[in-house]
């Protein structure tokens, strides 16, 4: 009995002391996390004083000073490249190792690593979409130019100097909570970070629904309801641009594939992709004679922030701006003689191929009326507390076979099974010249010239100078294809259907100094239908582009603050074009008290979509429920993925087509007119709203209703932002939903002496405990914007000056 007793008391505090030291589902090991020398304690972070400290690092050349200012962004001044690259992986992944370790895991597709078994389909969807393989590819690249090599490896080295310092107490918090330590950068995870960007960015598509439309409706309907042009645009490059250049030959149309490939996924309305902003004014119409330049590149909001600010001093090099955490230069920002931005421009270079195997070995494919051999790629995906699963991925001349049965995942609905992925991400590239020559550009021509290295993803590349030229160009390795080539799924089997080259940067659509006196983007049609070359058939609708020029147009001696304003904007072309119409079609007689109250307010309305705002989420719900309803009955079919005509096609509809028979609900015995969709629609968009916020009043607002916040990346409770009271709606320049606006605003005032103006929703450090996680969101949230401190030494008295760090050569 004795001997039992004994036993009992050893093996308790075992089991005790495994218990505490295991992670259990989401919860961390709590021996681990609670310690007080090594735990979440040690993550605190008071409000420092100005401070100086020395370090010593190997990988040092010379001595390099960086200064940190009260926001905490590093200025960093080096005496060569290497440096001042080495300098900056140094003090990234400082203040977010946690998120560049994180991100590029989760673009390799090495998330089961941390998390276990819960992740395999997000991580088969990385590795079967070629993330890792288009990375391998873009290193290559990286590495054949001895400037991006050393900018690469300096970076990787920098960043690693700051790993290897790191003790268990010193890990951000995100490793205690989940359990994993860091592990040593690699050149490969710069190119995943720029990968990953390309897939958020480049890696929609439609054509596995366009076939099924195409199949189900035949060409006429397709053609009619998905056209290759707007119906009301204006375009990015100004409508008649003369193009200075003879187009290349366009391949002929070959005979496109049009069977249904089956699945179980359904889509409903095509919703509107990532909204980004970029406009330069000429100094024609400024106050100080010189160009203004303004960027707001949108994306899904997170802490720690998408943006890294720095600046980068080295002989030859001065620029300021944001930087992606994980890869080296500016990629938003200016310097002493040019300001450039970026905006998606939605290329159509992502396409599938239908494949025809020999048999089930999928070891040869049908290609060009022969059999032809396919490359396996095995995929090891470790998982934590289970066996290592090898993933065989079939690839052909094209590229990926992404799945050849449809996974439980949902971002893989518009995949089709059995096909091939041809996307331009997969391809060797060298995007950090672009930046490394931007980071140094004096001129046009030195914007110009670094371009021609850029290929993914697409961007519209906006610049201004202080020799007062403004240009944009929609930018990217584009292929030259026929027209709406990729539109729908492609015969793998027809060599015809391959991309049949590239065209030149040359000829890529640009606008220098036009009449107008300013450019500006807002994701829209690239050009007019003028263009020689197929870029894609549809882009993001019409209405911020459409917001911005107007103002721009009638704007003089404008200045900082009508940049702000502009960037704010929350007036919605959409609620100009489409309110009165429906509201004349509201049958006053049959509504309730509060349907009443809601109408009178949107009649009311002056169409901005601010905080305030009740019929703003009206608006908002009545149309998302209209077009639901127009559409749902005939695209929503199972085992058929379609998806919804677009906005800009659904109001011409309702506008210009009053009588079209798809108002008529297929689904029910009686013919439904437009006038019964819109009043069912305002109904129910009444309805719910009361349901859900209770009688018409405060609850009703806009930001409420919208409820936008920033969320932690993992989403970790309690490491997001409280819920942000603030307007602008996905049609606005604002663009604004609930976790997806403005990462990063800027305004540049070019200049003998350039001015630089910006903000981003959360802080410079990863660090949920420090006072710089999160300190900009309410100032970015209220539409101010700081002063950015351009320094010309490390001893410029404009900077305010809190911290500095000295490396020197060990």
């Amino acid at each position: 009995m004795n001997r039992v007793k004994a036993f009992i008391c050893v093996l308790i505090p075992i089991l005790l002391a495994y218990t505490l030291n295991t992670k259990f589902g989401s919860t961390p090991p709590l021996l681990k996390f609670l310690n007080p020398f090594t735990g979440f304690w040690q993550n605190a972070e008071g409000n420092r004083q100005t401070t100086k400290h020395k370090i010593a690092l190997k990988g040092a050349k010379a001595e390099i000073n960086i200064v940190f200012d009260d926001r905490m962004i590093p200025h960093v001044f080096a005496q060569n490249d290497h440096d001042v690259y080495y300098a900056q992986g140094y003090v990234t992944a400082m203040h977010r190792l946690w998120q560049m370790d994180f991100q590029t895991r989760f673009a390799a597709g090495r998330i089961s690593e941390i998390v276990g078994e819960k992740a395999i389909e997000v991580d088969r969807y990385q590795r079967r979409m070629g993330m890792v393989y288009g990375a391998e590819n873009s290193l290559k690249g990286m590495m054949e130019d001895p400037k991006s090599k050393e900018m690469i490896l300096a970076y990787t080295a920098g960043i690693n100097a700051y790993i290897h310092s790191l003790s268990r107490a010193n890990y951000p918090i995100e490793y205690k909570i989940l359990d994993f330590k860091p592990e040593d950068w690699t050149p490969i995870k710069c190119a995943l970070l720029l990968k990953q960007m390309s897939a958020v960015l480049a890696m929609g598509s439609d054509e596995f629904y366009m076939t099924n439309i195409l199949k189900k409706f035949g060409p006429e309907v397709t053609k009619d309801l998905f056209p290759d042009y707007p119906f009301k645009e204006d375009p990015i490059i100004p409508v008649g641009t003369k193009w200075d250049f003879k187009p290349l030959s366009i391949p002929d149309v070959p005979k496109l594939v049009t069977e249904i490939m089956g699945s179980t996924v359904r889509t409903k309305e095509k919703i509107e992709g990532i909204g980004s902003n970029n406009w330069a004014l000429s100094g024609a119409k400024t106050a100080s004679g010189f160009p203004l330049l303004a960027n707001d590149p949108h994306l899904d909001l997170s802490l720690p922030s998408i943006w890294y600010q720095i600046q980068l001093h080295a002989p030859g090099l001065n620029t300021y701006g944001v930087s992606l955490p994980g890869a080296p230069g500016v990629t938003i920002g200016f310097n002493k003689d040019i300001a450039w931005g970026v905006t998606n421009v939605a290329a159509d270079v992502l396409d599938f191929y239908q494949i025809k195997f020999k048999d089930q070995t999928h070891d040869q494919y049908w290609y060009d009326n022969a059999w032809k051999k396919t490359r396996k790629r095995l995929e090891k995906i470790q998982i934590r507390g289970a066996k290592t699963l090898i993933d065989t991925v079939y690839y052909t001349h094209q590229g990926p076979v992404v799945y050849f049965q449809k996974p439980s995942y949902g971002k893989a609905s518009n995949v089709p099974i059995g096909s091939a992925l041809r996307w331009i991400a997969h391809d060797k590239s060298n995007e950090l010249m672009t930046f490394y020559i931007l980071n140094r550009g004096k001129n046009y021509h030195d914007y110009r010239k670094a371009l021609t290295y850029y290929t993914a993803p697409a961007q519209n590349f906006i610049f201004a100078s202080n020799k007062n030229d403004i240009a944009i160009t929609p930018n990217g390795k584009f292929p030259i294809k026929w027209k709406n080539q990729g539109k729908f799924v492609l015969d793998g089997s027809n060599p015809a259907n391959d991309w049949q080259g590239w065209i030149p940067a040359s000829q890529n659509p640009t606008v220098k100094n036009p009449s107008r006196n300013f450019v500006s983007s807002a994701n829209q049609s690239s050009t007019d239908p003028n263009y020689p070359y197929y870029i894609n058939w549809e882009f993001s609708p019409y209405e911020r582009g459409k917001r911005i020029n107007d103002r721009l147009t009638v704007m003089n001696k404008a200045n900082v603050d009508s940049m702000r304003n502009l960037q704010m904007d929350s007036y919605s072309i959409t609620a100009q074009n489409l309110l009165p119409t429906i509201l004349s079609l509201v049958n006053q007689a049959q509504l309730n008290a509060t349907q009443k109250e809601a109408f009178n307010l949107s009649a009311k309305w002056n169409k901005y979509f601010e905080a305030k705002e009740i019929a703003a989420s009206i608006f908002d719900l009545w149309t998302k429920r209209l077009f639901y309803n127009i559409w749902d009955d005939e695209f929503n079919i199972k085992n058929i993925p379609m998806r919804y005509p677009s906005r800009d096609r659904s109001i011409e509809l309702i506008q210009n087509e009053p009588n079209s028979t798809w108002f008529d609900n297929v689904k029910t015995k009686e013919k439904e007119t437009l006038r019964d969709l819109v009043n069912e629609a305002f109904k129910f968009t009444c309805d719910s709203l009361e349901r859900k916020y209770g009688p018409i009043g405060k609850n009703w607002e806009w930001g409420n209703v919208k409820n936008t916040n920033v969320p932690h990346l993992a989403k970790i409770p309690g490491f997001g932002t409280k819920t942000l009271n603030i307007g602008g709606g996905k049609s606005t320049v604002n663009a604004m939903s609930e976790a997806n606006g403005p990462s990063w605003r800027m305004v540049v005032e070019l200049g003998k002496t350039p001015k630089g103006h910006g903000v981003y929703p959360g802080g410079q450090s990863g660090n949920p405990g420090s006072p710089f996680y999160d300190n900009m969101v309410d100032t970015w949230a209220q539409g101010k914007l700081y002063d950015l401190f351009f320094m010309q030494s490390e001893d410029d008295k404009s900077g305010k000056i809190i911290s500095r760090l000295k490396i020197s050569k060990k």
